[in-house]
Order: C-alpha cells, then structure tokens, then sequence
C-alpha cells in the first residue's frame, strides 16, 4: 500500500501521515500545511487565534473562576475561623486567664453552648456594623461623582455597598430590628433613609402630597412613642432617650442625598476608623459575656449552717459539683452538700431605666420582648441580690 493511500476507520477515513519536508541546514524544518495531500471529506482544524489580554506590566491577571474560588474560600475560612476564635479568647477571659482554669472550661464546654453564647451576643454587633456600613457607604458612594477629576478611586464604603446586593442590605436591618434593644430602634431611622437614598422628592412629584405623607409618618412615629416621651420627662434625668427618640426622625429629612465634594475625602476616612474603633468597642462585650449560666448554690451539711456559693457550674458528676466562682477559682463542691440551687441574672442583664413602650420594656430587642410575653421573668430570689 502506498503512502497516499486513505485507510478506513471506524469514524471514516484516516488522513495518510505528512512527508518529511527536507531541511537546508539552516532553520529548523517545517511544514507547509498547504503543500500536504489531505482527503475530501475530512475535515481540517482551523489555526487557533492567540488571545491577547491588555496586561498593565509587572501585574497578574487572575482568572474569575480562580478569584471566585480564592473569595470563597476566604468567606468559609471567616465563617469558621472567626466564632472559633472568639469562642477561644471567651473561655480564656471567663478563665480569669488561667491555663488550667481554661482547660478544664474546654474539656467541659460543648461547641454547641459556645455557638449559641456567640450568636445571640455577636449578632447584636453584627447587625450594627453592617447597618453603619451600608448607610454611609451610601450616601459616599452618590456623592462620589463630586469627586475632583484625578482624583483617586471611590472609598471603600461606597465600593462596598456597589457590589452589595439590595436583599443583604435589607436582610442586615431586619437582623438589626429584632436584635437591638427598643430605645436604639430609631436609629435605624435615617440609616434606612440613607442606605436605600429615599429622599423626601421620591415620596411624591408634587409639595402639598409629599408633606402631607411625611406629616403623617411623623404622626405615626408620635403616637408610638409619646407615652414613653411623656415618662422620660415625667422622670428626668433622661436625656440619652429623649434625644434618641426625637432626633433620628428629624435628621431622616436630610441625611439622604449627595454631599459637598470638599468633605467627601475627609468624612471617608474618618468613617472608616470611627466604625472599626466602634466595632471592636463593641467587641469587648461579645468576648467578656459568660458561656455558662450564673448561679447561685447552697452548700452545707444537714440541720446545720450552711453557704452560697456564686458562680457557673462546669460540670457535675457522682462525686463533685465543679463551680467557677465569680470571684475567681474553681471549687469543688461535694454533691452530697449541695441543699439548693438558684438561677441568677447577671449585672448586665438589670434594667437601668423605667421606661417602657408599649408594655415592651425600652432596654429589652423584639425577640426578648416576645420572649418575656410567653413566659414573663420569675421574681429574682434573696440570695442573688447578695454576692457570695
């Protein structure tokens, strides 16, 4: 069979092998496609076009499958890693920090206690910090167009809230709405304004309707809350809840729309410093909160005097009652001593103010609120109003 011949496949015809083309000694050789025997009906590749990619130099270009999987990949990381460590520096600051005090709260700590500890105190600080990054992302990302030309790239707020989606916004002020306490809720006034922009102009094209509407929100945010205005004055010595029940909704108004070009800058930076000094401020609380319960037991042998002992139980087996006493220590109680044992709220959980709206206590969120209504709080017991 000669070289030009075609033999038959099992897809068709296979193409005969190309002839060597001769090398005059000098380059090395090659081949002209066009000068090759190739059969009718087989079909020939097309050269492939080189793709040319405007690359600044000395900077890589990252695939977007590859950044997406590295962007996940960190969001995983934060999700896990993040509870984790605060779950840590939580045991070791409950600890008193001591080693050993430590690892005797690790050995005996679930992961599920440690969750459910961090959640319903970090979701509090979480909503805050989102809110007041939309909101002055916001507002910073429609005045960004003020910017002196050459000037240099958007902040870093109005970055973020480009490429936030409007459900997260949104599902960051309902996390917001049944996590803060009462008296902080009007707040969330003029940042709702300011991060979804809804400026007085947008209510109606004409005057007269658009004050109306705003003279009837207004009217609906007084009969909500002057009976607890009434009773903060009747009071005194509350202006934190007056100014934080008057001035929200007057300052919803005007905090939506652009801002001066000379202040964007400034008002950028300085943002972006006042909201993480404020979140780790906010921190400390989510790091010093107790996982175990506070408790207050009663140790002493039968018909005979005995002694309250203050602070969270570890563990319990046949033999002892582990105790971290809120002094500081671990002490272990014999079970065969222990005559009672009360449930206690901490220093952090007693009202500070007598005010209430609406039957809902003002330092109490929606949740704790409707908590207490299905099963309202028991009357605190003698022997936690006395530290052991």
């Amino acid at each position: 069979m000669s070289a030009a011949s075609v033999v038959p496949g099992a897809d068709g015809v296979i193409p005969p092998p190309r002839p060597p083309v001769p090398s005059d000694g000098g380059d090395p050789p090659t081949a002209n496609v066009d000068d090759v025997r190739w059969p009718s009906g087989v079909p020939v590749a097309e050269p492939a076009s080189p793709v040319i990619a405007d690359v600044e130099p000395g900077r890589v270009r990252w695939d977007p499958a590859e950044r997406r999987a590295r962007a996940s990949q960190s969001f995983w990381t934060a999700v896990v890693g993040v509870p984790a460590i605060f779950s840590v520096l939580r045991l070791g600051v409950e600890a008193g920090g001591e080693l050993q005090t430590t690892l005797l709260l690790v050995a005996n700590v679930g992961p599920v206690n440690l969750l459910a500890g961090f959640l319903t105190t970090a979701a509090r600080l979480l909503s805050t910090g989102l809110v007041a990054v939309f909101a002055l992302g916001a507002v910073l990302a429609v005045s960004a167009d003020r910017l002196p030309p050459g000037a240099r790239r958007r902040p870093l707020f109005a970055r973020w809230a480009d490429i936030t989606p409007a459900w997260v916004v949104l599902a960051s002020f309902l996390l917001a709405l049944i996590t803060w306490p009462l008296l902080y809720l009007p707040l969330l006034l003029p940042a709702f304004v300011a991060a979804f922009q809804l400026r007085p102009a947008r209510l109606h094209e004409r005057v007269l309707p658009r004050l109306l509407i705003i003279l009837a929100l207004l009217a609906g945010y007084g009969w909500l809350m002057l009976p607890t205005l009434r009773e903060a004055v009747q009071q005194g010595g509350e202006g934190l809840v007056l100014a934080l029940i008057v001035v929200p909704p007057l300052l919803a108004l005007f905090i939506a729309g652009p801002l001066p070009g000379v202040v964007i800058r400034p008002l950028a930076s300085a943002t972006e410093v006042a909201v993480l000094a404020t979140l780790v401020w906010a921190a400390v609380p989510v790091i010093s909160t107790p996982v175990l319960p506070l408790t207050v037991t009663t140790v002493g042998e039968e018909n005979g005097p005995t002694e309250d002992v203050r602070g969270h139980v570890v563990t319990t087996d046949d033999v002892n009652m582990v105790i971290l006493q809120e002094q500081g220590g671990v002490r272990y109680v014999p079970v065969d001593l222990v005559r009672a044992q009360v449930l206690c709220p901490s220093e952090e959980e007693l009202p500070r103010h007598q005010l209430r709206i609406h039957d809902f206590h003002v330092e109490d969120s929606l949740l704790e609120g409707m908590g207490r209504r299905v099963r309202p709080v028991h009357r605190i017991d003698a022997t936690c109003r006395t530290p052991g």
